[in-house]
């Protein structure tokens, strides 16, 4: 598989050709000395508990883990805050508005997209919201499901760092 860095061939301050390998995450142009740094991106993962508890799942819509399980969230968009996103996620992939979100812990992930493979620092929100009745599958959520902490099956989840984080929460839920 490619790496990402090999798709920039030229800097992108001077135009040299000579934007060389610096090290695993890194070019830089032997002839302006600028260089650029591939840094993980932020993303974002919902744990979202009702009153029987019960956790929100949802189904991917999309690849990568199309039709796998995974829980709401998604990207950190730039001059947005982890709590502000993960409110948004919650919002676009299941119609919820979240009244309390509060950081558990992270894990790195790794996310095949458009051919390459996208770094990523996933972190796990408990988020509360204020009216669990009026769940929609929405934006990349084909489906949504209320499974019972007992009946999870962290097999059927999509990425590893989901399935770690969920055989966290629920070690530290029982």
């Amino acid at each position: 598989m490619m790496h990402v860095l090999d798709k920039f061939q030229y800097c992108p301050i001077c135009g040299s050709p000579h934007f060389e390998i610096n090290n695993i995450k890194s070019k830089k142009c032997k002839d302006c000395g600028f260089s650029y740094y591939l840094n993980a991106s932020s993303a974002t993962v919902a744990l979202i508990v009702n009153e029987k508890d019960e956790l929100l799942v949802v189904r991917r819509k999309n690849d990568p883990g199309k039709d796998m399980l995974d829980m709401p969230g998604g990207f950190v968009d730039m001059d947005e805050t982890g709590e502000e996103a993960m409110a948004r996620e919650v919002k676009e992939e299941t119609g919820l508005e979240a009244t309390e979100v509060s950081y558990q812990f992270s894990y790195p992930n790794t996310y095949l997209y458009s051919g390459f493979l996208v770094h990523t620092l996933d972190m796990f929100f408990k988020v509360k919201v204020k009216d669990l009745s009026h769940v929609e599958a929405m934006d990349d959520a084909a489906a949504y499901y209320w499974i019972p902490f007992s009946e999870i099956d962290i097999d059927k989840f999509a990425f590893d760092s989901i399935k770690k984080g969920l055989t966290r929460f629920l070690k530290d839920f029982r």
